[in-house]
């Protein structure tokens, strides 16, 4: 061993990507510059050699040594999983210098709150010892209440929360802060009526008067505590530059023991009727309804103090409890279930683990990850609606139960059903959906498989609603929840939540869409709302200002899109409830079996309009029951797939359209297979072709051909595209593979195979002829096959003939086997697109909407310029990714859920093969069952800078989408991430719009529409003239552009209807090069000196660009100059 002195830096500290805004000036600081060594201390910087005894070095491990080593092995996949960890609880908790801020901060505003000066006693409602620059932060809903006020110093101010017990995270740093009010300023009466809450927040407003006049504190702002806007709380930041670092929340609470904990019980009244209406009452006490909610508020304020005890004393019997609380809070905080209003937030996440220790169900002696492990397990596996859990003896309860230790607090009173259980198919379970208890199920499950990375699906992928739910939809126009409040009289509840009618409705409208989404949806859950903030000068928001509501759904695919509802029969008893839920919309209906039965029949066609079903199901319920009109709920299920919809009368998404292809190509296939008289027999017919899979973005559609747009080929008498006409439409040749049985008769030279397969097609095309009529075109590569208004090309195929094509002999007459590129082109052709084909046609029958989801994720890649490197065979395997390893999230149930998660794809890799040879394989490696080693798929394409393009671009569309869809405020135009930034090419053709064949599917709806050739009106038959098959000038155009220039420049269009060819010069081709005769193409000369040099001709190249595309270009346009530097 060696010794080396060093010098020591302090290192930067940097965090993951999720937390990357926490502790910015620890970050953006500069790092303190090492110490400079004298000289002499340099050259002592010697290694010197220490001499160890034979016992030192075969000394056996400690027993710590031990632990470690057994614990990587037993607990984790690899040892790397557990660094990863560890590395994470680095990454988030907080400083020593961050530690030393805090500290001084709160020992400021501790001592400026000591100094509160005293004024005179007035009554509650008397603000004008307020001064006019600070507001109270109440909504005073009535106006009056009994009581006086006076301001006085706080009994004490004492640290509580995250902080003192070690589990404070970072980004968001919060420092909570409890000042007690002087018990002369309360009186023992203050629980009835909003009394205490209202002097709460006066006290409060008080203390933010007194610390605004302070410069040793920063911006003062008001906020509710977990949305509750009885219980306001004042946060300070620090002055200067530490202002965004961390914030300190002031708490105002009753001095412990002012107010007997038996008066909170939940089935307590503390709010009268009488004085809340305003309208005289003959309830007594014992007959007005309870105010559990109202109850619980004020009784967590006598709690704080105990709590943190409670859990300082359970956290020290535990070393790893901090650092397991750590990690539940981030795996909270990445699906958003730690925030707003009925969280299950970071105290929760504590009391949680405090109550799995007090009952045995984790160990003393266990690590933060099996911490975490065992939490996710009980959540996942306890319904706290069913079976509450307490860590007192003899607790009260409500809904969503967790009692704290004093028995009399239930922590998750806040929590609606829906914001914790989970659904489940089974009769026996409620089908109440919850995130939370739905997330830790999810959570297991691909906790322990190996092919997952399980740290980053748990700690590090964000789940947002709009990518985890399958449809999202938003209640707009919140102040219309306080008609809903009347109609189904909820005067109880908005008395219990002191006029909080979002909150109020909010379980009523969950129990509702539950009832009548029934089997549909597997999970249904709302947003939390955020903690409103408002300066200290401005008022209290009202409830309307709060965001719109959001609800996410995830879908059970199979039942989801039905268009009938079925209901009991009409003698059951359940008849009249099911007309009740459905209203108008219920009507008896007589079924093919006999059974007359009520039902509900929605609207919808094409799958596009039946996964519309679920909106139509929600406005309905939510106009009926409670008077919510449609135009307040804003469905953004589906407003991504306009892009690939099309079709005037019945819109559609495609998956009609490849239906139709499919029962074609089944047809033809069938056909093939029957035929007789064919030298060979047929022994497989195999699709190879996007559409055969469903994921054609946009399918062939059956044609029927206007024979006056064209003229007739002279020897064939095939159709040919006039001159004078637009450019005919774009028939795509589906492309099929058959297959022939192998036999001695087949030679071993590849001329004379293709001369073989040749005769093949002619075969097959006379014998289609004969027996059904079909118009056949036979090629010596392929036979083309005109059905049902479609055509096929078919290609057939010898499973030798890669093998062949590898075989050579050398000069000395031996057999050398030697891969190549025609033989690799061919094996792709006949092997593996066929059997892609055949294995992504099986997923699409499993999940339905996989199609829709490739559809989508190729229109994108194409509108950005994208196709040529990401292809269509890339873009559906990383999209069948998505289903069969979705993990963090399940499949997707929906198009645009499926595209949300396609954007921010990582892509995978098999890691010991992947990583043994790096150097060797691809930028992006996709591995398949059949190809787990090369990646045939993306073995040309794309590069590292086009890889590193698509994913910079990908993450900016998905910052713009998902804010466009959750922002009703924003201009609704998804199709924005559909439009290429054109701005960083160099030179720009214009394409002439007529010559474009797809121009109708072009992102943006073309002005001007051009007949092309085609009938609105059915297909054709069989038989009749050849048309003019795969003719598209703009692909041609590109093709020859890159053969000549291919060398200078990158060209990129958007193949479905796009009207520009984007140019980009490749760096080095404008570095002077030595004058060669034989490549001066394009090329003009240089004379320096004695050195002969050429470089590219701009000018003529453009020129060129102009001649070459003679009838299609319209312009060409140089927008940047670099060839002159």
């Amino acid at each position: 061993m060696k010794k080396k002195q060093t010098v020591t830096e302090e290192p930067v500290e940097t965090h993951p990507s999720d937390f990357s805004r926490g502790d910015e000036e620890e970050q953006l600081g500069a790092p303190k510059k090492p110490k400079r060594m004298k000289s002499s201390e340099e050259e002592e910087l010697v290694y010197h050699p220490v001499k160890l005894s034979r016992n030192d070095l075969y000394r056996p491990p400690t027993a710590e040594e031990l632990n470690h080593l057994k614990e990587a092995e037993s607990l984790f996949h690899c040892s790397l999983l557990k660094m990863q960890m560890e590395e994470l609880l680095k990454e988030v908790s907080l400083s020593e210098r961050r530690k030393q801020q805090i500290d001084s901060f709160v020992k400021t505003v501790t001592k400026l709150l000591e100094t509160v000066p005293v004024s005179p006693k007035v009554e509650v409602s008397d603000l004008s010892w307020l001064s006019g620059t600070v507001e109270v932060p109440f909504l005073l809903v009535p106006k009056a209440t009994k009581g006086k006020f006076h301001m006085a110093p706080p009994a004490s101010v004492d640290l509580i929360g995250s902080y003192p017990l070690g589990t404070c995270v970072k980004p968001h740093i919060k420092v909570d802060l409890a000042a007690t009010i002087p018990a002369d300023v309360l009186h023992p009466k203050d629980f009835l009526n909003q009394r205490y809450p209202r002097k709460r927040a006066l006290y409060l407003a008080g203390l933010a008067q007194h610390l605004k006049s302070s410069s040793d504190v920063g911006e003062l702002r008001y906020s509710c505590l977990h949305g509750n806007r009885l219980k306001p709380v004042l946060l300070l930041s620090p002055p200067g530059k530490d202002s965004s670092s961390f914030t300190v929340c002031v708490h105002v609470c009753p001095p412990p023991g002012f107010f007997k904990p038996s008066r909170f019980h939940p089935q307590r009244n503390n709010i009268r009727t009488e004085w809340y209406t305003g309208l005289q009452a003959s309830h007594d006490e014992n007959s007005e309804p309870p105010t559990p909610h109202y109850n619980g508020s004020i009784l967590g304020d006598l709690l704080p103090r105990a709590h943190l005890q409670f859990l300082s004393a359970i956290g020290s019997q535990c070393s790893a409890f901090s650092d397991g609380v750590v990690l539940l809070k981030v795996w909270l905080h990445q699906r958003e279930l730690d925030q707003g209003t009925g969280c299950f937030n970071g105290f929760l996440a504590s009391m949680l683990l405090a109550y799995l220790l007090m009952n045995h169900r984790i160990s003393n002696t266990m690590t933060a990850y099996q911490l975490l492990r065992n939490s996710l397990n009980f959540l996942a596996s306890t319904d706290l609606t069913v079976s509450g859990i307490s860590l007192a003896k003899d607790p009260d309860s409500t809904a969503v139960v967790f009692v704290d230790p004093s028995g009399h607090l239930n922590m998750c009173a806040d929590m609606t059903a829906a914001t914790y259980k989970q659904a489940s198919t089974s009769n026996t379970k409620s089908w109440l959906s919850c995130n939370l208890q739905h997330e830790a199920s999810v959570s297991m499950q691909f906790w322990d498989d190996p092919t997952v990375d399980g740290f980053h699906c748990l700690l590090m992928t964000p789940k947002p609603m709009i990518r985890t739910s399958d449809c999202v939809f938003q209640l707009c126009d919140l102040v219309k929840l306080q008609a809903s409040c009347k109609k189904q009289n909820l005067l109880s509840e908005l008395m219990d939540h002191s006029g909080n009618y979002v909150q109020t409705v909010l379980p009523f409208l969950l129990a509702l869409l539950q009832q009548g989404l029934n089997q549909r949806i597997r999970l249904l859950t709302h947003s939390l709302s955020p903690d409103p903030e408002w300066s200290v000068e401005t008022e209290t928001p009202k409830y309307k200002t709060q965001p719109p509501l959001s609800f996410g759904l995830l879908l059970n695919p199979e039942l989801a899109a039905s268009v009938l509802e079925k209901g009991p029969p009409a003698d059951s008893p359940k008849a009249a409830e099911f007309r009740q839920l459905w209203g108008s919309r219920s009507e008896l209906r007589r079924f093919q079996d006999g059974a007359i039965t009520e039902a509900v029949l929605w609207d919808g066609k094409s799958a596009y309009q039946k996964r519309l079903v679920p909106k139509q199901i929600i406005t309905h319920l939510l106009q009926l029951h409670a008077g919510i009109p449609e135009s307040c709920v804003r469905f953004v299920g589906t407003m991504i797939d306009d892009v690939i919809t099309t079709g005037n009368e019945v819109p559609s998404t495609g998956e009609e359209e490849s239906l139709v292809v499919v029962q074609s190509y089944d047809d033809l296939s069938r056909k093939l297979w029957k035929l007789e008289g064919l030298p060979l027999s047929v022994t497989a017919v195999q699709g190879a072709h996007p559409a055969l899979r469903y994921t054609q973005v946009f399918p062939p559609e059956p044609v029927r051909l206007d024979y006056s747009f064209f003229e007739r080929e002279k020897t064939c008498r095939f159709l040919v595209p006039k001159e004078s006409k637009p450019c005919p439409h774009y028939l795509t040749p589906i492309r099929v593979i058959c297959h022939m049985e192998g036999s001695g008769k087949w030679p071993h030279d590849r001329t004379a195979i293709r001369h073989i397969r040749a005769a093949f097609h002619i075969s097959l095309a006379e014998m289609l002829k004969k027996h059904h009529n079909y118009t056949c075109s036979p090629c010596p590569t392929h036979l083309d096959v005109w059905k049902d208004g479609l055509v096929f090309r078919i290609q057939v195929a010898y499973h030798r003939e890669p093998q062949v094509l590898r075989e050579s002999v050398n000069a000395e007459g031996l057999l050398v086997v030697r891969d190549n590129e025609e033989a690799q082109v061919l094996e792709m052709a006949t092997i593996h697109k066929p059997l892609l084909t055949s294995t992504l046609h099986g997923l699409q029958q499993q999940q339905p909407c996989f199609g829709a989801v490739c559809r989508l994720a190729k229109r994108w890649l194409a509108a950005q310029l994208f196709s040529e490197d990401i292809t269509e065979d890339t873009a559906d395997l990383l999209v069948a990714s998505l289903f069969l390893q979705p993990a963090p999230f399940t499949p997707p149930g929906s198009p645009q859920a499926g595209f949300l998660r396609f954007l921010p794809t990582e892509y995978t890799e098999i890691k010991n093969d992947f990583m043994a040879s790096r150097e060797s394989l691809p930028v992006m490696f996709i591995a398949t069952p059949q190809d787990k080693k090369m990646s045939l798929w993306t073995r040309r394409a794309p590069s590292v800078q086009m890889l590193q393009r698509v994913m910079a671009v990908a993450a900016e569309s998905l910052k713009v989408l998902e804010h466009q869809l959750m922002d009703g405020s924003q201009i609704q135009d998804v199709r924005v991430i559909m439009r290429p930034p054109l701005d960083a090419y160099d030179v720009l053709i214009y394409l002439n719009p007529k010559q474009v064949p797809l121009l109708r599917h072009a992102v943006d709806a073309p002005a001007v529409t051009f007949s092309r050739g085609v009938m609105t009106d059915g297909a054709d038959q069989a038989g009749g003239v050849f048309p003019v098959v795969d003719y598209n000038p703009v692909s041609l155009y590109l093709t020859e552009l890159r053969e000549a220039f291919g060398d200078l420049a990158l060209f990129f269009c958007d193949p479905y209807g796009g009207t520009v060819i984007s140019v980009l010069w490749k760096p080095k081709a404008f570095v002077p090069t030595p004058f060669k005769t034989s490549h001066m193409a394009a090329r003009s000369v240089e004379v320096t000196g004695d050195e002969v040099k050429t470089i590219p001709n701009v000018e003529a190249i453009l020129e060129d660009f102009r001649v070459m595309g003679k009838g299609l270009v319209k312009s060409v346009e140089a927008r940047t100059e670099k060839w002159m530097f």
